[in-house]
């Protein structure tokens, strides 16, 4: 079988490594010619796939990475797992759209055509089918099968990979859903049938949008404990002994990546647009966890001002972590970056430590001091440290012990006089 993935990211070359393995022969479409030239030459610019297995998979000959849509002819299942970003701060569904349009003008009778892109519900039969039925002629779930699967990719995960992650599935029709089975068994784990396209576009935004509102109530749960004298991590862990009726979250700088900044505003302003109802919960967790970098900042200020009499303006502070989460060097939507900006604004002389972000790749803004443990300063000259991200790399106690002052967001730092808990 012939596959084609349109878009090698973070969700499209670990699927195309997979199903090279699972025997496929694959055609990795990738518009961005920085990133095919990495691609042919077997660099991989994704963490979860090393340029050793990439290199192999090239040489195996059953790979081919392209920006030429003629490579894409005679296909027998097509995967668009393009971005969906946000433009303006509405959902962005131009690449969805192109890739469909690139797919239409050489889709075969008998083909499979699924969108893994998170959306929102309603996406794949309203903009994707009509696309491919208006290029060609013909009928979906007739001439051709259409389905979604949404992706579960966790970067730098190495517990809950592709296959080993249950896989939800759907399909136009019955039909449609069969083939989309067929093709994912052996590539993903464990896979789950949904009834309807929508159940499982839904499923999808809801995964995402259960953590972004969970996260918003920890985050405000931080301010007033604050407020109270009280230790909200002592208060989490207290809570967190309970066996039923809840899962324990923790608070933070903001939320990161692709997935919760994004995926609940498609969900929220497609209820708002399309059928006029808000979703007022996504809607207030979305204003708390943008406001979060904010008040982390005022947090270090008031400290500065009040501790040690001082303000920001000029001083010199150290950033530990730009990546969103630990263990990974995407950085895409990070708070910790507007955290590090919003210092800047303030005058603040800004130096980034993170051992897994190449300073290249972050364009203009701090000094990165990327594949680094140790900052290009004893830890004593900085006037203030704020913990943003606690990748392991890091030693903690070095840290508590020489730093004059640390903000610690996440609350992993050892407690120390001079170290502080948001």
């Amino acid at each position: 079988m012939q596959i084609v993935i349109m878009g090698q990211g973070y969700v499209g070359l670990p699927l195309a490594m997979a199903a090279v393995a699972n025997g496929y022969t694959v055609t990795g479409y990738e518009p961005d010619e920085d990133r095919l030239l990495h691609l042919m030459n077997g660099k991989s610019y994704v963490e979860d796939v090393s340029s050793d297995v990439l290199a192999h998979v090239l040489d195996s000959g059953r790979y081919l990475p392209t920006r030429q849509s003629a490579a894409l002819t005679d296909f027998d299942v097509a995967v668009i797992t393009v971005p969906t970003p946000l433009k303006d701060r509405q959902p962005d569904l131009s690449y969805v759209r192109a890739a469909a349009e690139t797919l239409a003008a050489h889709l075969k009778a008998g083909a499979l055509v699924v969108l893994e892109s998170t959306t929102h519900p309603g996406t794949t039969r309203e903009v994707v089918v009509p696309i491919l039925e208006k290029a060609t002629g013909w009928t979906a779930g007739h001439d051709f099968h259409v389905g979604f699967s949404p992706e579960r990719i966790d970067p730098g995960n190495r517990q809950w990979c592709l296959g080993a992650t249950p896989k939800i599935v759907s399909g136009l029709t019955q039909a449609c859903l069969n083939e989309v089975e067929r093709f994912y068994t052996g590539i993903a784990g464990e896979l789950v049938l949904a009834a309807t396209l929508e159940e499982a576009e839904l499923a999808k935004v809801f995964e995402n949008t259960f953590r972004h509102v969970n996260i918003a109530l920890v985050n405000e749960l931080a301010r007033l404990a604050h407020v109270l004298g009280v230790d909200v991590w002592r208060t989490l862990d207290l809570a967190g002994t309970k066996p039923f009726g809840f899962m324990q979250f923790q608070p933070g700088p903001g939320v990161g990546g692709h997935c919760l900044p994004v995926d609940p505003v498609y969900l929220s302003h497609h209820l708002r647009t399309a059928h006029g109802q808000p979703f007022r919960l996504v809607e207030l967790a979305q204003d708390i966890n943008e406001s979060q970098p904010a008040y982390v900042v005022r947090r270090l200020q008031d400290t500065l001002n009040t501790r040690y009499h001082r303000g920001v303006y000029g001083a010199r502070i150290l950033a530990l972590g730009l990546a969103y989460k630990s263990g990974t060097g995407d950085h895409r939507e990070s708070p910790a970056a507007q955290v590090i900006s919003l210092l800047e604004s303030k005058g603040a002389l800004v130096d980034c430590l993170d051992p897994h972000v190449a300073p290249a790749g972050v364009g203009d803004g701090p000094k990165v001091f990327g594949a680094h443990t140790e900052p290009p300063r004893p830890y004593a000259d900085y006037d203030a440290v704020v913990l943003l991200t606690p990748h392991d790399e890091f030693d903690l106690q070095q840290i508590a012990d020489q730093a004059n002052y640390v903000l610690d967001t996440r609350g992993v730092m050892p407690v120390a006089p001079h170290t502080e808990r948001l």
